[in-house]
């Protein structure tokens, strides 16, 4: 779904009639007549306040149903004049129209996933909308679900909304929303988690070049190892450099670029040692170094600080492919289409297999598998490791004679990641193809990240100007392992075409860190990851009290370390402003009755973009006479002296704290009612006690209300002298007394605005 049913883009009044048009045609909705019982849903129901001062109630709002729930929504105080809809839509953020929205054009009149309504009156009413109630009421039913049209509210902020229908698609006076939450989330966290991206949406990761690195020649391979954690790269010669022949094994500091080894030379075809490029890495040595192969037939193994490489020189073709073998003394070696498995110390080969075809291949240890691609043919054969023989043949898609660019095995999954042309073909660990990754520059090496289930692809530029998709720039694309989606923004590295070698890049675990050459340019750039803030934490909507502390709270993260700031809104959201000071992740003050329906919310930036919270709001009630009944408080007054029926002061009035309350009869003698002693006036917290008549008094009155006397003229309570004190009085005094204390200890700071 592009829209809600009935809702048109904005633009020229003919355009937007069109639009209209066939959006009354869509919406053919089922009315809910005002004030019809409709069911509701469990949970507590959650209003919102619009920029008119509308009220907008959800019955329910967090824990919804991922398949699919009806929900009540109710509205009072909407204008008259204008028409709106109601739905579950994208939530944009302030003075951003909510859009898309879940749930299709209900064309039956029966899905009720939206409702449209109407001013009493409009040519509209009838079918396809219903008319406001009384005071712009309305009463409805629509029918919500996390996943549709496109949009997931586990991946997008997602919010049920008013807004202006069709005819004033621009009108943004209407917009009123409540975020929603499906099980497992949290509401207005966008789904699954976030906030409200202003710039890119939360949590957005992306890569920016933080150092470029030329000590290494013309790089042709990288290899970031594993224990190390040295960055070994193989390469050749930089014609630039005609005073220094780089060729051979740099080994650099990864943070600094810096060179801490250089192995220049290895054995040759004679044994003699000899300048040599280190063509293609294999992989590791355990604690330090690496396996590589040189120009032409060379299989060697050098670590940081060696002089030279050891090595042994194959017979037969040039080496194509190498990675490490089915051993820790072997490795598998392609030349052409020929694979063996040879021994590093003597060159041996222990097993040979001929393909009909190839120059590259992939090793799956963890499956036993390797998978050998022939571009010319179009094919990809897959070998058993186990029996050294082809287990199966696949097509490779786009024909015979694909520019060759790389086949990776993802260890985590066994899938297998080609480069052909400007496409990324994925086949499953079965040989089957699952998925097609096309890019606008020539897909040139891949590298997995198991940590964080991601796969990175260098693409470089063709490099010729004459074709009109070419541009000199290559492309850094970054997927998900998994679902295949792009999991962070496309850099563009400027220069790096392929006129003068294949791109290579190798990835830290984790993916913080990612490191990419330019063998036309003879540079490595060290790319660092970025975050855009991603909520993890955020304010709740409160209530409190005159004069009560309060407190709220929001977190995220992001890389680089995001930075918070509160924003406050006196308008109903419709205009923000800065809270003094408030640059922590807690915001403390003291509520005030002038703050009743103010909206917070926090907001955090980096480098990257800046996200916010779900604006929260604040309710504060008007405290009662006991809870601002002074800084003293008084206690709950005493029982009056009743032994000689005479009645006496209960507690101290002017104290303004809580009084107890009795009633005195006549002596125990049976004698005549006695008038009780005088009390005196509680003015403090603006309680009172009044003095009681005959036969009793009474101190100051009940969490700021009047105490009043009883008079006894006998009876049996009377004639027995005995007090007599409300259970419900005496501990509404016993509470107020304590709040009283709370409440003073803690009046610290004083109102956010």
């Amino acid at each position: 779904m592009t829209s809600t049913p009935g809702i048109a883009p904005g633009g020229q009044s003919r355009l937007r009639r069109r639009a209209g048009t066939a959006a009354v045609a869509a919406l053919l909705l089922a009315g809910i007549p005002v004030g019809a019982a409709v069911s509701a849903d469990a949970g507590t129901p959650k209003t919102a306040t619009g920029p008119q001062g509308q009220k907008l109630t959800v019955s329910a709002n967090t824990g919804l149903d991922p398949a699919g729930q009806k929900v009540r929504v109710q509205g009072e105080g909407y204008g008259l004049t204008t028409g709106i809809y109601v739905a579950l839509c994208k939530d944009n953020g302030d003075n951003r129209v909510p859009s898309p929205c879940l749930g299709g054009a209900d064309m039956s009149g029966g899905s009720k996933t939206s409702q449209w309504i109407v001013p009493p009156g409009d040519p509209y009413e009838g079918d396809l909308a219903q008319a406001f109630g009384p005071g712009g009421t309305f009463d409805v039913e629509i029918e919500i679900a996390q996943k549709g049209d496109g949009l997931d509210c586990a991946e997008v902020a997602c919010s049920v909304v008013t807004r202006a229908d069709h005819r004033a698609a621009g009108d943004r006076t209407q917009d009123v929303r409540i975020p929603v939450a499906f099980a497992g989330q949290d509401p207005g966290d966008g789904g699954g988690g976030g906030g409200e991206g202003v710039d890119v949406p939360a949590g957005t990761i992306s890569y920016k070049s933080a150092a470029e690195f030329t000590t290494a020649g013309k790089p042709l391979d990288l290899l970031l190892h594993p224990d190390s954690k040295k960055l070994y790269v193989g390469a050749d010669n930089l014609p630039d450099t005609a005073d220094v022949d780089e060729r051979g094994l740099h080994v650099l500091n990864p943070e600094t670029g810096t060179s801490e080894s250089w192995i220049s030379q290895a054995p040759g075809s004679t044994g003699a040692l000899r300048p040599s490029a280190a063509a293609r890495i294999a992989g590791p040595l355990p604690g330090d170094g690496v396996v590589y192969n040189y120009p032409l037939r060379g299989v060697g193994s050098a670590k940081s600080g060696d002089e030279a490489a050891s090595g042994v020189w194959l017979a037969g073709p040039t080496i194509t492919d190498i990675a490490p073998g089915t051993t820790p003394d072997t490795v598998l070696v392609a030349q052409g289409a020929t694979l063996s498995e040879i021994e590093r110390a003597t060159g041996t080969a222990t097993r040979t297999l001929t393909l009909p075809g190839g120059t590259q291949f992939a090793a799956d240890p963890e499956r036993g598998a390797l998978w050998y691609s022939d571009f010319a043919a179009g094919k990809m054969h897959r070998v058993d490791l186990t029996s050294f023989t082809v287990s199966g043949s696949f097509d490779l898609p786009g024909g015979p004679g694909g520019m060759a660019g790389f086949t990776e095995t993802d260890p985590a999954t066994g899938a297998v990641w080609v480069g052909v042309d400007r496409s990324v073909l994925v086949f499953d660990a079965a040989g089957t193809l699952v998925k097609t990754l096309v890019g606008k520059d020539l897909a040139r090496d891949a590298a997995f990240d198991t940590a964080s289930g991601r796969a990175y692809v260098v693409r470089q530029d063709g490099g010729d100007l004459s074709d009109p998709a070419n541009d000199n720039n290559g492309t850094l694309t970054v997927y998900g392992t998994e679902d295949f989606a792009v999991a962070a923004k496309d850099l563009s590295l400027p220069g790096n075409h392929s006129q003068a070698g294949a791109a290579s890049l190798a990835v830290e675990p984790g993916g913080t860190t990612v490191f990419v050459t330019s063998p036309a340019e003879g540079k490595i750039t060290k790319l660092v990851r970025q975050v855009s803030p991603l909520v993890t934490r955020a304010p709740a909507d409160l209530t409190a009290k005159e004069g009560e502390e309060v407190a709220l709270t929001a977190e995220a993260e992001g890389a680089p370390e995001p930075t918070v700031r509160w924003q406050v809104s006196t308008d109903g959201a419709q205009t923000w402003k800065d809270v003094e000071g408030a640059t922590e992740s807690a915001l403390t003050f003291t509520a005030r009755t002038a703050q009743d329906g103010y909206r917070y919310r926090a907001e955090f930036r980096n480098d990257v973009g800046t996200t916010r919270t779900a604006a929260v709001t604040l309710t504060v009630t008007a405290a009662t006479g006991g809870d601002t009944g002074g800084d003293v408080g008084g206690d709950t007054g005493g029982n009056g002296d009743a032994s000689n029926g005479v009645g006496s002061t209960g507690g101290d009035g002017a104290t303004g704290g809580d009084g107890g309350t009795q009633t005195s009869g006549g002596s125990t003698n049976g004698g005549s009612d006695s008038t009780g002693g005088s009390g005196s006036t509680g003015t403090s917290g603006g309680s009172s006690g009044t003095v009681g008549g005959s036969g009793s008094t009474v101190g100051g009155g009940v969490a700021g209300g009047t105490g009043t006397a009883a008079t006894s003229g006998g009876g049996s309570l009377a004639a027995t002298g005995a007090t007599v004190m409300s259970v419900t009085l005496a501990a509404a005094g016993l509470v107020g007394a304590g709040v009283l204390v709370h409440r003073r200890a803690r009046r610290r700071t004083e109102g956010a605005l």
